[in-house]
């Protein structure tokens, strides 16, 4: 048995928001809450993607007719998982617990 560091990408949607910024403080704000206090001990950060063009680093967010959508970096150490792909399971379903109908999807593993 093996500790992992599991990294997990979601996609949040904030209504009602004018600004970049806005969005993404709300979402990580939003999320922060419904992980407290039942998964209180998962790292939340904004998503970031490469430019194809420039190779400069993007925020994962964007904002049209006032709904954003921001890419969100969930965190998390499982302890005592029995290989890589049992980790990520045991992840997902403690994250999806505590956020209900936000999409994720594993990352990155990696052991400790």
């Amino acid at each position: 048995m093996s500790d992992y560091l599991v990294t997990l990408e979601s996609a949040w949607i904030v209504k009602d928001v004018d600004t970049l910024d806005d969005a993404i403080g709300i979402a990580i704000s939003e999320a922060g809450k419904r992980l407290n206090p039942s998964a209180k001990f998962v790292d939340i950060e904004i998503g970031q993607l490469i430019c194809p063009f420039c190779e400069e680093a993007l925020n994962n967010a964007l904002v049209v007719a006032n709904m954003g959508l921001v890419g969100l970096i969930l965190e998390m150490k499982v302890f005592k998982a029995e290989s890589k792909e049992h980790a990520g399971r045991i992840a997902k379903s403690v994250v999806g617990k505590a956020l209900r109908d936000v999409p994720l999807k594993v990352l990155e593993i990696k052991e400790l």
